[in-house]
């Protein structure tokens, strides 16, 4: 996955609107934020701006005054590229300290911990097939 570029809390809640969906016009990002943020409509023009300068989103004019907005990379990936930051910047890059502090701090349901065993043995299941095509 190429770099992405940092977003900032804010400009996450514009991409949040966008990645709902695309695309939409400023002033439909501006309505969807209205019950969330106390934010000005030059607030998230602004945030908007930020974003284009990024090359996170992009737009296509509609008219000569209407531009609608669409994100140019997915909600996943941005999950995935922030992920691997976040684990770099506190756990050097692995992921067992996280998992072992997650597990051992939270309360998880008979049902969160199922989930996660079937996770674990699909992941499992996954590595086994993969060394044995490399035994081949």
């Amino acid at each position: 996955m190429k770099d992405l570029p940092k977003i900032s809390e804010a400009e996450w809640e514009v991409m949040k609107i966008l990645w709902s969906k695309s695309p939409q016009t400023a002033n439909e990002v501006i309505d969807a934020l209205e019950g969330q943020k106390e934010w000005k409509p030059k607030t998230v023009r602004t945030l908007i701006s930020r974003l284009l300068q990024k090359k996170v989103i992009s737009y296509h004019q509609e008219t000569s005054k209407t531009y609608l907005y669409y994100p140019l990379v997915s909600q996943d990936d941005y999950l995935q590229a922030e992920t691997q930051s976040f684990l770099k910047r506190l756990y050097g890059g692995a992921l067992k300290p996280l998992l072992v502090n997650f597990l051992q701090e939270q309360k998880l349901s008979s049902e969160e911990i199922n989930e996660l065993k079937r996770i674990l043995d699909d992941k499992i299941e996954t590595e086994l097939k993969t060394d044995r095509r490399k035994d081949r």
